[in-house]
């Protein structure tokens, strides 16, 4: 490691400072703790480090090396290379926090530009500056609603086919609210679930959320069931994955409160599970009871455009002790990349990709239900991602079909032990006819073992 500062500029800052060595500022911590020995390795030099590095990552098999039909919530998606240049511009360098504007300019124009752009792709009236992730920002309606109503509400549903890890983060955030009722009910499809919803929603609902499409592919419209909530009262949240926005039509349309969901299709490669941002809209009515940041257009004493953090009067940033989130940060970066994309693919651009999407799924759909053995579970319209019950355990399906340079899909048996037998299949713009085509003579070789 390179220190910069001489043992002449050390002492000299100690002797300013009022101690006579290094050790002294450390005197509150009991001598016995101070320094502790470290079973640690030798250093390396930088060429070395690189060269350990690289070999680690040899050892990682990606999206580039594989033929993947992994999906269940991140997305290999086409990025295009302008992305990742324009996001090394010099116009979006500035100070990390967007609190000081006049130093700040870059930073709140591309937030102000990604608001606008994911309350036009949501269609809905508001649009925070972004999440972490999207299951933290399903978390934040669950939030949002509970205080909405005073704490007098106390039932959040979720559907149960909503992404099991959203679903436990949901309930990570809420842990800590004694009086709050989570609602998960058990269902054997989601048809039987959506029968069966309106008997769970009563004046005590604060929040129902669902997911479009859910966790299994499967495409529902929620009107009625959204119409029922808000007949008791009570609010609705819908976890989209957006790139799906291309060719259905958006919850708002259902009238639903809350759209969040993660936005890593839009322009982020997988990055191994993250960084990934969340991006959270809502209608104008609640603009000031949702946790996150807000960036506002306006002018200066000039009369010239500028860019703030507006509605700061809140919770999050000045009264500390009535926040109802610790949530004043957002994914800036991932969030000037998703504005780039959806600025380079514009309405016509992520409608193509959408239906492209839409019909490299079917294709394959199609064709491995047409494989005896296997069938595709799913009895709904589906997007870009189905279910497939194979005649063998799926684990044992991937396992083979690795040997094969194939990721079939995602195991459900990981979440659920009575889908042992069912691959999560997505499919997206990048994935070719060739490798669809080998992946179902693939899984004929496998059943024929």
């Amino acid at each position: 490691m390179y220190i910069p500062h001489t043992d002449t500029e050390r002492q000299q800052m100690l002797e300013t400072i009022g101690v006579k060595s290094i050790a002294d500022l450390f005197h509150d911590i009991p001598e016995s703790h101070r320094f502790p020995t470290l079973d640690l390795p030798d250093g390396l030099s930088e060429m070395e480090v690189i060269d350990q590095m690289r070999l680690l990552a040899e050892a990682n098999n990606s999206s580039d090396d594989l033929i993947s039909f992994l999906g269940a919530g991140a997305y290999d998606h086409f990025v295009p290379s302008a992305v990742d240049m324009l996001l090394r511009r010099g116009d979006f360098f500035s100070a990390y926090t967007p609190y000081q504007p006049e130093v700040s300019q870059g930073t709140l124009q591309a937030i102000f530009e990604y608001q606008t752009l994911i309350s036009n792709l949501t269609g809905m009236e508001i649009s925070n500056a972004s999440h972490y992730d999207g299951a933290t920002a399903a978390a934040e309606t669950a939030i949002t609603a509970y205080y909405h109503f005073r704490k007098k509400r106390k039932t959040i549903i979720i559907s149960p086919f909503t992404h099991p890890e959203y679903i436990q983060v949901i309930k990570t955030y809420l842990q800590a609210i004694e009086d709050i009722n989570i609602l998960v009910p058990e269902s054997a499809s989601p048809e039987e679930f959506l029968k069966y919803l309106p008997k769970l929603i009563d004046n005590d609902t604060a929040l129902t959320i669902f997911q479009y499409p859910d966790f299994l592919g499967n495409i529902f419209d929620f009107t009625e069931v959204i119409k029922q909530v808000h007949r008791e009262g009570g609010l609705t949240a819908a976890i989209v994955y957006p790139q799906a926005l291309g060719i259905l039509e958006s919850p708002a349309r259902m009238d639903a409160d809350f759209i969040v969901g993660e936005a890593q299709s839009l322009g982020l490669p997988l990055n191994f599970g993250g960084p990934y941002i969340g991006f959270f809209t809502t209608k104008k009515e609640f603009i000031r009871k949702i946790s996150g940041r807000i960036v506002g257009e306006t002018v200066d004493e000039n009369n010239d455009r500028g860019y703030v953090l507006t509605l700061t009067a809140r919770e999050q940033h000045i009264r500390r002790e009535k926040a109802t989130s610790n949530i004043c940060t957002n994914q800036g970066l991932n969030a000037l990349a998703v504005a780039i994309y959806l600025s380079l693919l514009g309405k016509s651009g992520l409608r193509e990709v959408s239906n492209i999407c839409f019909q490299k799924a079917h294709y394959l759909a199609s064709q491995i239900s047409a494989i005896n053995g296997f069938s595709i579970v799913n009895k709904a319209p589906f997007f870009n991602e189905f279910v497939v019950e194979c005649p063998i355990e799926a684990q044992v399906i991937s396992d083979k079909l690795a040997e094969l340079g194939i990721l079939p899909g995602f195991d459900l048996g990981n979440y659920a032990p009575e889908r042992k037998n069912q691959l999560l299949v997505a499919v997206t713009e990048k994935t070719p006819r060739e490798d669809m085509d080998y992946f179902v003579n693939a899984l004929k070789e496998v059943r024929d073992v």
